[in-house]
C-alpha cells in the first residue's frame, strides 16, 4: 500500500524566504535548519505564554484593587 500524500502546506514568498534563510544559516544542512526552526518556534511560543500569564495576573490584580461603592 503506497503512503498517503501529506496535506500540502500553502507556500508563500515569506515561507520560502524564511526556509531559505534558515537553510543558508545552517550551511545547507536541512536537519540542522529544521531543529533551529523548531527551537525558535518553541522560544516564541514560550514568550507568548509568559506574556499571556503576565497580562492575566495584571487583570486579576486590577479586579482585586478595585473598589466597590455601595449605593445609599
Amino acid at each position: 500500500m503506497p503512503p498517503r500524500p501529506s496535506a500540502e502546506i500553502p507556500q508563500s514568498p515569506t515561507i520560502e524566504a524564511i526556509a531559505a534563510a534558515y537553510l543558508e544559516a545552517a550551511k545547507g544542512d536541512p536537519a540542522l535548519a529544521m531543529r533551529r526552526i523548531i527551537q525558535d518556534a518553541l522560544t516564541d511560543l514560550c514568550e507568548a505564554e509568559r506574556r499571556t500569564l503576565r497580562r492575566d495576573r495584571l487583570i486579576s490584580h486590577g479586579y482585586v484593587r478595585g473598589t466597590f461603592e455601595a449605593r445609599r
